[in-house]
């Protein structure tokens, strides 16, 4: 049994066919591209279940791809076949990107057995593993318990009280938006960064798609005055590569480290938060 929050593509190909071992691929349209649309029709791990992030996400809120409540969440995935007592592998189709933020939301739903596949689709497909375009083949529902692990999960008051208290916030955004020298993607949105984070462009831990090695991560949080022995709370435009963030320090052995959900979404659209610019 894996211990990382990742497995390595040699070790699901081993497992392909185990029955407690199931397949996720995450989609989620890169920011700036509406319209991409998922390579699932074209190509996927055989087995794997779609999971469109936008669309298993609140429908009631306003800010992009929320957290269901746990309830709503249990639903979807019992229709989707997804059960408890499984081991879920997580891939998306760039290496490594949407699969964190999807790991991410299992284990915030109390899903301890829960992996992202290092490298993901491209790397899959580069050393020759399997592939297939079938429709997804209808599974029966299973029982999902999902249980909101409020330790996992950050929001704008818990971070205003960290950012008040000194505690560390870690910004995955690069650095010119961090520092407010470019706007913001989505429209609407102030420039800039919390007073009082940090800045970690969560493309400085990848490399060709993979999560660099768990030394190169440590060091890499050490650079950006990162104490990984104190709370981290991840950060970034709408919580999906604040989720990277969260992979990494598990990786480099941080077990526990929030994700704000709405991250600069909600706090750079909200009349009264702070907003600092410049490097921190």
């Amino acid at each position: 049994m894996a211990t990382s929050p990742l497995v390595s593509t040699e070790w699901l190909a081993a497992r392909l066919s185990s029955p407690d071992v199931v397949v996720v691929n995450a989609w989620l349209p890169p920011v700036g591209q509406p319209d991409a649309q998922p390579e699932y029709a074209q190509e996927h791990i055989p087995g794997a279940i779609f999971f469109d992030v936008n669309a298993l996400s609140d429908q009631a809120s306003d800010l992009p791809h929320m957290l269901p409540p746990a309830h709503v969440f249990s639903s979807m995935m019992r229709k989707l076949g997804i059960g408890d007592g499984q081991t879920i592998v997580v891939y998306d189709g760039m290496g490594l990107y949407s699969a964190a933020r999807v790991w991410w939301t299992f284990r915030a739903m109390g899903v301890e057995r829960v992996h992202v596949l290092n490298g993901g689709l491209p790397k899959w497909k580069a050393e020759g593993h399997p592939l297939e375009d079938l429709p997804p083949v209808p599974r029966g529902e299973r029982h999902f318990s999902a249980r909101l692990d409020n330790s996992l999960v950050a929001d704008l008051e818990k971070v205003r009280r960290a950012l008040a208290s000194g505690a560390q916030v870690l910004d995955a955004r690069s650095r010119s938006r961090f520092s407010g020298a470019e706007a913001e993607p989505r429209a609407g949105l102030k420039s800039g960064h919390m007073p009082g984070a940090r800045n970690l462009p969560f493309t400085e831990l990848l490399e060709g798609g993979c999560l660099r090695p768990a030394v190169e991560l440590s060091a890499a949080f050490d650079a950006a005055g990162i104490d990984r022995g104190k709370p981290v709370i991840t950060t970034c435009g709408s919580g999906v590569t604040a989720a990277i963030l969260s992979l990494a320090l598990a990786e480099a052995g941080q077990t526990k480290a929030p994700v704000y959900d709405g991250s600069w979404s909600e706090w750079g659209a909200h009349p009264d938060t702070e907003v600092a610019q410049g490097d921190a």
